[in-house]
């Protein structure tokens, strides 16, 4: 009945499979159209927010050993050696370096051409008690040496300022601005203001200190330093604190301390050296 349509019998099939095909196209409603876009852009802004968050914040630069660069304005290091109140000896990146403590001047105990100075002693003994073995932390500010080649800037101990205590305690007077201007500048000015209006140290002299350093008048040599409680005229108690030959201005003043601390029987400052021989300091 319909032989006719046998020749075209592939050809309605194709039609058919085709109108079937475009019917299931159209038959996907919008609203699944719309959630199916929106998961696809949320995806994409998920990918991205994630992606953000993943970047490692900046490091700090490392040397070949994988340690933290230091910073060439900040090196910490560790004091071997208290000269005066306003020089010290650290060891730092392996080497020993001399450092003057920048913007402050001590009244002198161990200076070649001067004698001992009223509160000098003291300001070395705080010095010593502050920062003796103790890790600082070592700040540049301006030009790093001075013309003796010693480094200049502030140490830092225990997260204070140990220049600023200096001149806080009226041990030492604000002096050497030569190329303002300073960080610290500020501070450590307002800090010899609260002393000198304290009278503390220093300023409890009249005349004594003036824009040069500390007035000759006011000095002393060691045999001349008031004794106090000490056995003797001696600057220092002998049963105190440990000393050194850089603690005296004369070989006689560290004999004397030698002696009344039981020398030569008894040497618990270490005054004598390796010879053994009962005089000290023989260098001063």
């Amino acid at each position: 009945m319909y032989s006719w349509i046998r020749p075209f019998r592939g050809l309605i099939v194709l039609l058919v499979l085709s109108i079937s095909i475009l019917t299931g196209c159209t038959d996907t409603k919008p609203e699944e159209m719309s959630e199916s876009q929106n998961e696809h852009s949320q995806d994409s802004v998920e990918g991205a927010f994630i992606e953000k968050e993943d970047v490692a914040p900046i490091e700090k630069e490392s040397n070949a050993s994988g340690e933290e660069e230091k910073m060439p304005g900040d090196v910490g290091g560790t004091v071997t050696n208290v000269v005066d109140g306003d020089t010290i000896d650290i060891m730092m990146n392996g080497k020993e370096e001399r450092v003057r403590l920048l913007l402050v001047d001590t009244p002198e105990t161990v200076h070649p051409d001067k004698p001992v100075q009223r509160f000098g002693p003291e300001a070395s003994e705080f010095a010593k008690e502050k920062l003796s073995g103790k890790e600082v932390r070592f700040e540049y500010d301006g030009p790093k040496r001075d013309h003796y080649d010693r480094l200049l800037g502030y140490i830092w101990v225990n997260g204070k300022n140990f220049n600023q205590q200096l001149l806080e305690k009226g041990l030492a007077r604000y002096a050497y601005e030569y190329d303002p201007p300073y960080v610290h500048s500020a501070s450590m000015k307002k800090a010899e203001t609260r002393a000198k209006q304290q009278e503390k140290g220093i300023w409890s002299i009249d005349g004594y200190v003036t824009n040069e350093g500390f007035t000759e008048s006011e000095s002393m040599s060691s045999e001349e330093l008031p004794a106090s409680s000490f056995e003797g005229n001696l600057p220092y108690d002998p049963h105190g604190p440990d000393r050194d030959c850089g603690d005296f201005s004369s070989q006689k003043a560290a004999q004397a301390f030698y002696e009344a601390a039981g020398g030569p029987a008894q040497d618990p400052h270490r005054l004598d050296g390796n010879d053994q021989d009962g005089l000290v300091c023989e260098s001063l």
